[in-house]
């Protein structure tokens, strides 16, 4: 059975029948946050019923059709990915994931997702891969965005739950727009300064009611970091508490809410113990109550420390915002 490292102490492998028990005990910690969106949540409630869900996809693997993988970290079972559909033929297939709340804010997801893209597009020579969630499911749309995938369009009232009909947005990504090989997560190098980017970016969330703790960034720099805006006609320059105070304010005090900010690209650069990372986001939610989007470029520096590797600054240059037209 093959492992794939996924930073620090987590790992992907694939998720089979036999190991139905354990993953039961999994959806049962996970079940408040994952069976809205996910329905074999709602189908696994006793052991029968989760050996049956991970059968079938044991039986569409075997058809080359669908396969499921799981996500351990410190060897518990937290979350997962998986093909829900894989046709071959037609060059299209679609991916899917769930996380109990133990394994969040980590791009734990994000790097899982990142493998089976990168999979299905080298190794299968796919041509697009599809993402579809609920419309109210924030955090499943957040992942399509750092996987930086493109909104296709919303099916309306396409998916019933509980006697509830609900919208669905169909995202996707072609192999020509998928990094070129060497450009993505390769060593624990990189995924550790993922996650630290994850982390960061993260950390802003307030989507369907989720609180934002800013503090977090504390630990992902070090003490005397800076974080620079050059977005105006001369750059600001915070020191890590200057920076913290003001934007805790604004994503919990009504300013700024439903929003969310996301890596499309990087490029990161690692030479002996420093590390630099140029990426371009994206970013939207409700200021005073409008919509707006945004989007431009971050340029991060990393340092590696006695405590692992932690960012020494950060600066951003924005692109004008836009509203929802």
């Amino acid at each position: 059975m093959f492992t794939l490292p996924l930073g620090g102490q987590a790992r992907l492998r694939p998720l089979e029948p036999w190991q139905a028990r354990e993953f039961l005990t999994h959806v049962d910690r996970a079940r408040d946050t994952v069976d809205p969106w996910i329905p074999w949540a709602t189908l696994s409630t006793d052991l029968a019923s989760a050996t049956a869900t991970l059968q079938r996809y044991a039986d569409r693997l075997a058809e080359d059709a669908g396969r499921i993988y799981g996500i351990w970290l410190d060897g518990t079972l937290v979350g997962g990915v998986m093909f829900t559909r894989f046709d071959s033929e037609s060059g299209v297939c679609e991916i899917g994931c769930w996380l109990e709340p133990a394994g969040e804010g980590r791009g734990l997801v994000t790097r899982a997702c990142r493998a089976l893209i990168d999979w299905a597009f080298r190794e299968r020579g796919m041509s697009r891969v599809e993402w579809w969630a609920a419309a109210g499911n924030a955090r499943s749309i957040a992942v399509a965005r750092r996987l930086g995938m493109t909104r296709d369009g919303v099916l309306r009232r396409r998916s019933p739950y509980r006697g509830v009909r609900h919208d669905s947005e169909v995202w996707s990504v072609l192999a020509e727009e998928w990094p070129p090989a060497g450009e993505g997560p390769g060593s624990g190098v990189q995924a550790e300064l993922d996650r630290l980017m994850a982390a960061f970016v993260g950390a802003f969330t307030n989507t369907g009611g989720r609180q934002p703790d800013l503090g977090v960034i504390r630990d992902l720099f070090i003490p005397q970091g800076r974080i620079i805006a050059n977005v105006g006609a001369e750059p600001v320059i915070y020191d890590l508490d200057g920076f913290i105070a003001p934007r805790q304010r604004m994503l919990t005090d009504g300013t700024l809410t439903e929003f969310s900010e996301w890596e499309v690209t990087a490029r990161t650069e690692v030479f002996g113990s420093i590390a630099h990372r140029f990426s371009g986001y994206r970013k939207s939610g409700f200021h005073h109550g409008a919509w707006f989007e945004g989007s431009g470029h971050k340029t991060t520096q990393f340092v590696r420390t006695p405590a692992g590797w932690r960012m020494s600054s950060l600066a951003w240059d924005d692109e004008p915002a836009t509203g929802a037209g």
